[in-house]
């Protein structure tokens, strides 16, 4: 059975309705009420009928007498804007106290220490080798004699997920340790990120980015050797590796929680270490040796000295066998001024380059090469690539490829969900969307695609002749 409809009378309706429930005055050529006091009368009641109205509306001002206002309590502020000062001000300060209690609820080094001693006292004999192990039952009394402020790391489900394969159901005593000093980590340094977010909105913008990494610098050893003159190129290599891989919808902004989850605070703070091996400086993109490397290929791009960098310019990076038709998209693509790149830009396109097989980097290819921005590749935006490719081989005296052949292979490796288009989906999920780039864009890639089983065979009988020198 149906639910009769509830017709809702307008406002004009309620209106209509109180006026006529009145007894109408006797007309009266003398009457007391004048055409101006009967106007004023109805815009009065008029003005009562819409006051009632509005406050069965629920969220307005004139609902805080409802009974369901007091029963659901406001739940959302808006942020004060630019010029409500006093708000502002307030808002900050409000914040300021929050993260201060917030950071006096840390461990400290005497504390974790202390911790330390307590867990060794409880460990559950016999050790795995050198590592000390503790059961469930220790695990709570220890718990017990830490105290409220280590109560919150002591849970059941730390426990089982430490626990592995220990026949007695015990952890590790060092795992659980780490995972304490991990976690003190994670939040101390979620309570600094949050001092540079201005906004209070739980992400930092591409400034508050670059004050936090200029004022952790003089605190990372292996930046001692760093210039002030080339502070502000540094910045800019660091916070540009954020945002390329943590913004690729480029909205200006990176979330504090994706910062935490990524490595990349771990290899900017790994600099704190003095005796950071070389090799390994010059695998982390924040060392200095990266840095410098980075910034000095710009200046040797740089022809004419001028601080940007043209087409013909860029053309010679790496090994100078990218394509020009591919540097032209680059260029159309990209934020230029006045037909030349800048060295923020340069760092996405060195990126890019640098990691093609991670999504991001993929995101910012498949741009490039979707020439009439459908949102996949076909056949036409393969041939257009290739064709550049082919030229490359004729101008080295080598004999083209065909590009029907070329397309095939290309289909048949990505397996594509529909057979006339690949889209970016379609390059993530096959795992050769770094090796599409290469033969569409860089004549060394292809060329090492089209040989890779002759150098595959060049690898092992190097590894073979090594094998027998030994």
């Amino acid at each position: 059975m149906s639910q009769p409809q509830i017709k809702v009378p307008t406002l004009l309706e309620l209106f209509r309705q109180k006026k006529s429930s009145q007894h109408e005055l006797p007309e009266s050529k003398h009457s007391e009420h004048s055409e101006e006091a009967k106007k004023e009368s109805e815009e009065a009641e008029f003005l009562k009928i819409y006051s009632d109205l509005k406050k069965s509306i629920p969220g307005s001002k004139d609902s805080a007498d409802l009974p369901s206002y007091h029963a659901i309590p406001k739940f959302f502020f808006k942020i004060p804007s630019e010029d409500e000062l006093l708000q502002q001000k307030l808002r900050e300060e409000a914040r300021a106290v929050f993260l201060q209690r917030r950071s006096r609820q840390l461990l400290d080094n005497d504390e974790l220490q202390s911790l330390w001693y307590l867990l060794d006292k409880k460990n559950t004999p016999p050790a795995v080798g050198e590592d000390k192990m503790i059961n469930y039952k220790s695990f709570k009394e220890a718990a017990l004699e830490a105290g409220p402020k280590f109560r919150p790391f002591f849970s059941a489900t730390s426990f089982a997920k430490l626990l592995h394969s220990d026949p007695y159901g015990r952890i590790g005593i060092m795992q659980f340790f780490n995972y304490v000093m991990r976690k003190t980590w994670l939040h101390q340094t979620r309570i600094g990120l949050a001092l540079y977010d201005v906004a209070g909105q739980g992400y930092l913008r591409e400034s508050d980015l670059e004050n936090y990494i200029l004022e952790l610098i003089p605190t990372l050893p292996q930046l001692d050797g760093l210039e002030k003159s080339f502070y502000s190129f540094y910045v800019c290599t660091a916070v540009r590796k954020f945002f390329f891989f943590l913004d690729p919808l480029r909205t200006g902004r990176v979330k504090i929680q994706d910062i935490l989850a990524c490595s990349f605070l771990d290899d900017l703070l790994e600099l704190r270490d003095e005796e950071l091996p070389r090799e390994q400086q010059e695998l982390n993109w924040f060392s200095a040796p990266s840095a410098l490397r980075v910034y000095g290929q710009y200046l040797n791009l740089d022809k004419d000295h001028n601080g940007m960098l043209s087409k013909e310019e860029l053309g010679k990076y790496g090994t100078g066998t990218l394509t020009m038709v591919f540097i032209e998209r680059v260029f159309q693509e990209c934020l230029t001024y006045d037909g030349e790149m800048d060295y923020k830009t340069y760092l996405d396109f060195v990126l890019a380059l640098e990691n093609r097989r991670a999504p991001q980097s993929l995101q910012y290819f498949l741009r490039l090469l979707d020439i009439n921005h459908k949102g996949h590749l076909n056949a036409f935006d393969l041939n257009y690539f290739f064709r550049a490719i082919q030229d490359q081989m004729r101008q080295h005296g080598q004999e083209p490829v065909s590009f029907q052949d070329v397309k095939d292979e290309i289909f048949d490796m990505v397996k594509p969900a529909d057979p006339l288009k690949l889209t970016y989906q379609d390059l993530v999920n096959s795992c050769q969307g770094d090796t599409v780039v290469n033969i569409l864009i860089d004549l060394n890639g292809f060329w090492s695609y089209e040989n890779r089983e002759v150098l595959v065979a060049d690898q092992s009988d190097s590894g073979d002749s090594e094998t027998l020198t030994i």
